[in-house]
Formats: C-alpha cells, structure tokens, sequence
C-alpha cells in the first residue's frame, strides 16, 4: 500500500524520503499531512522550541531541590525534579 516517498523540505529546500515506516507510523497515530520539513530541520525545530520555552522555578516535591519547570506549578501539586521525575516513570 504505501510506498517510499521523496520530498522537499520547505524550510532548506533538501529533498528527503518520506519512508514507508514512517508513513505507517503517521497513519497509526491517525496524522493525514505529509511531513514538510526534512528530519534534520524537524529536529532543530524542536531544540529552538526547547529554547523559547517560558521556565518557571519550583520545588521538587520528592528531593526538595531547587528545580525549573516547563509549566506553572499549582500549589498543593507535586512538581519533580528531572532525576526524581525520571526515577517515577521506572
């Protein structure tokens, strides 16, 4: 059904494949647009949205160190550090 496809990325103009896993995977998580931009200027879109992102300072709830945050903390909510918030997903 699906077959390798090349495109043009819109932001550096590379040509790169659209891959037949990827187009499963888009169709899996029910994504109908092809992707637009090449897989290296995805990935720096995402460092610069990393970047930009407001960071607000907390308390981590389980080690009590001084810790950011992406997201406002709501008191009365637990907020964790990255190596606490790490060790709760495990």
């Amino acid at each position: 059904m699906y077959q390798d496809e090349k495109l043009v990325c819109e932001d550096c103009g590379a040509e790169f494949v659209f891959t037949v896993g990827e187009q499963e995977f888009y169709a899996e998580k029910g994504l109908v647009n092809k992707p637009k931009r090449c897989p290296a200027c995805r990935k720096q879109r995402r460092i610069n949205n990393r970047k930009n992102r407001k960071m607000y300072d907390a308390v981590c709830s389980k080690c009590g160190a001084q810790t950011q945050v992406p997201f406002k903390p709501i008191p009365g909510k637990e907020v964790f550090c990255k190596e606490c918030f790490v060790k709760e997903e495990h």
